[in-house]
């Protein structure tokens, strides 16, 4: 396979009433947020998240202190070991 055949995506999946399968990891059966959620809405939230992605970086004192710390001890362009934060565990790439 030449590299033309192939591309590399990261994504954010916001699953909403009317997704193929209104079930997920996080809401087995739909009911916690899947059902409740409308296409409009998620398209809302998409578009928040894609504001703070454009807007860059965060300071100290935004995220949680294990994952700041991780963070801000990357050069850019790095890659983190597992980092373990009370939302759960994460790899960091750090960016800018």
């Amino acid at each position: 396979m030449s590299s033309g055949d192939k591309v590399r995506a990261s994504h954010i999946l916001i699953k909403h009433h009317g997704s193929r399968r209104a079930a997920s990891w996080r809401d087995e059966d739909g009911t916690k947020f899947i059902k409740n959620t409308t296409k409009e809405s998620a398209i809302t939230q998409l578009k928040a998240l894609k504001e703070d992605i454009i807007s860059g970086p965060f300071g100290r004192g935004q995220m949680q202190k294990p994952f700041e710390e991780a963070t801000f001890a990357l050069k850019v362009g790095e890659i983190s070991d597992i980092v373990d934060t009370d939302s759960g565990v994460h790899i960091i790439k750090r960016t800018g």
